[in-house]
Parts: C-alpha cells; structure tokens; sequence
C-alpha cells in the first residue's frame, strides 16, 4: 500500500490508477475500521484525516481526468477539514529518487521527474502562483540564486513546495494562475481573438486543459497546476 505525497502529475499511469486503487482500500480500512492493513505505515499517518484523504483522491482524479480517464467513485470522508498527516513515509524529495529508479526503462508521468531545484520550480510555478504572487516572487527569486546544475540536492524545496499545494488557493489566485496559463498557450491552440476574462472559473480551467492537452505546449503540460487547481473547485 502506497500513498505518495507529491503531486500525481508526476505518476505514470500504473502508478496513478494503483495510488486511485489503494486510497480507496485505505479509506476502507480507516473508516469502515477494517483490520487489514490497520498497522501500515500509511494507514497509521492517514487515520483521522479523512477530508486530507478526500482532497488526495480529488488530486488523483483531476490528474486522471487530464489524461483521459473516467472516475465514478467518490470518497465522502472529511474529518479534521483543512488538516494533512504531519508525517511521510519517506520525505516529498525522497519519493522524487524512489520514482526515478521506480520508472527506469518504463514510461514516465505526465511531468518529467525533476533533476534540479530549476525544473522542480517550473513544474510547480502557476501553482505556487495561486497562492500569492508575493510567495511567488519570493520562491522564484530564491531558486534563480541557487546553483542550476543538476544532481543537487533539492529536497528542503521539494518539502516545501509539496506542502505549499496542500494549502487551498482562492478563486482570486487560481483565476489569475489560469489566467498566466492561457496566456501561454500557442497561437494555434484558439487563443488569439478569445478573451476568456469574463468566464466562469471552471470554464477557463477546463478550456486551458483541453487546449493544453491538444496542443502539448512542453511548459504548460509540465505544469502541476494545469491538474491541481480544478482539485480546488
């Protein structure tokens, strides 16, 4: 039984629908008190966080939806509303290495694994934009002064960052996010003579996906938050 903690975009497809598979085994054994699994480490981390269970599984979701696939079973658990384990099993920036020798020789996510604190940042920068452009600007001035080779070791980021996304963002910050997104897209991908300003939030996020997806703009289809922010509606 595995729950990760980074964001699923970074799973590739057995992966994603496995972690799908089990969350729902564990929110069987957390709620409905079964004793399989009860003593596993992720049980143990996950009991009493039902509404953190409930937003993994949304992230899940959301990530599956993005990638074309269909999902029919909810999870209705919300106890301790706003609250994630203050535990891992293993640190966000160890799960980055366990992935990395996880998928070798075999496909990987819909995001790269990153290399570096630089393509870590990337990956998660309209997400992070969502939740203030001030820790924006803070965190993008911070990594850009940190050395871009990679094989560094970006874990404090990575930590950070993870726990970033379990905070909600407001409709203000994932509008002005999606936003940023759709000003990335190619001209080729319907976005010249469209104003999407006066869309409805989950208008504008879906739109964005789909262009997203058809065109396959490399940093915006690497972008956590092309999945993660409709996690949040």
């Amino acid at each position: 039984m595995r729950l990760w903690d980074v964001h699923p975009g970074y799973l590739n497809r057995q992966s994603l629908l496995g972690e799908h598979r089990e969350l729902h085994g564990l929110v069987a054994v957390v709620v409905g008190m079964k004793k399989g699994y009860a003593r596993h480490p992720e049980t143990l981390r996950w009991a009493g966080y039902g509404w953190a269970l409930r937003q993994r599984h949304r992230l899940l979701v959301c990530e599956m939806a993005l990638r074309g696939y269909a999902h029919r079973s909810p999870v209705v658990t919300r106890s301790a509303k706003g609250a994630w384990p203050p535990v891992y099993v293993d640190p966000p920036g160890e799960q980055y290495r366990l992935l990395r020798g996880k998928y070798v020789d075999r496909e990987g996510g819909r995001i790269p694994l990153p290399e570096s604190a630089h393509q870590l940042w990337s990956h998660h920068k309209y997400s992070v934009l969502a939740r203030g452009t001030a820790l924006y600007r803070e965190i993008g001035r911070e990594v850009a002064a940190s050395p871009p080779a990679e094989g560094g070791d970006f874990s404090a980021l990575a930590l950070r960052l993870t726990e970033l996304l379990r905070t909600p963002p407001t409709e203000g910050g994932i509008r002005n996010a999606a936003q940023h997104m759709w000003g990335y897209l190619p001209e080729g991908a319907g976005r010249a003579g469209t104003d999407p300003g006066a869309w409805p939030l989950r208008r504008l996020l879906r739109e964005t996906q789909r262009r997203a997806v058809a065109a396959r703009p490399p940093y915006l289809i690497r972008s956590t938050a092309l999945s993660e922010l409709m996690a949040w509606l």
